[in-house]
C-alpha cells in the first residue's frame, strides 16, 4: 500500500470509531445511565446524579471530540490543497468540525458549570435549552460523519 492509502484508510478508520463512539454513547450509554434504577440493587441514583455522571463520561469524550475535529480539517484541508475536491465530502467535513466543537467547547462546560450550581440549577429553562441543543447538535455530528465516511470511501473506489 502506497503512503496515501494508509493515510485514507487510517482516517476512514479513525472517522468510523468516532461515529461508533456518538452512537454508543447516545444510544446505549446515555439509556443505561438515565435508566440506573432498572440496573442497580440497592443504590439509587437521583435523575441530577444520574446527569452528573454522564456529563463526565461526555467531558472526557469532548477530549477525543476535539482531536478528531482537528485530524478531519487536516486531512480536508490536504485534500483540498492537492485538488481533491469534493462538495459532499467538504461541507460534512465542515458540520463534523463545527458540532464537535460546539459539543466540546460550548456545550460540555456550559453545562458542567450548570451542574456544579447544583441540582436546582438543571431544573431550569435554560438548562433544558441548553442540553437540547446538545442532543440535537450531536446527532448532527452523527449525521456528518455519516456522510463523510460514505463519501470518503465512495471516492477512494473512483478510479481517476
Amino acid at each position: 500500500m502506497t503512503t496515501k492509502q494508509w493515510t485514507i484508510s487510517i482516517y476512514l478508520l479513525l472517522v468510523a470509531m468516532t461515529l461508533g463512539a456518538v452512537l454508543t454513547l447516545g444510544i446505549f450509554v446515555t439509556a443505561t445511565i438515565f435508566h440506573s434504577d432498572s440496573y442497580l440493587v440497592g443504590t439509587m441514583l437521583d435523575h441530577y446524579n444520574e446527569g452528573v455522571l454522564m456529563a463526565e463520561i461526555f467531558r472526557r469524550f469532548s477530549y477525543f471530540i476535539s482531536f478528531m475535529a482537528f485530524v478531519v480539517f487536516i486531512f480536508e484541508a490536504n485534500e483540498y490543497k492537492h485538488g481533491r475536491r469534493d462538495n459532499w465530502a467538504m461541507i460534512s467535513a465542515f458540520f463534523v468540525i463545527a458540532s464537535a466543537m460546539m459539543f466540546s467547547a460550548i456545550y460540555t462546560p456550559k453545562i458542567l458549570a450548570m451542574q456544579a450550581l447544583g441540582a436546582e440549577a438543571t431544573q431550569s429553562d435554560a438548562f433544558d435549552a441548553l442540553h437540547m441543543g446538545s442532543e440535537i447538535d450531536f446527532k448532527v455530528l452523527a449525521l456528518a460523519l455519516g456522510v463523510l465516511f460514505i463519501r470518503r470511501m465512495q471516492l477512494m473506489f473512483v478510479q481517476k
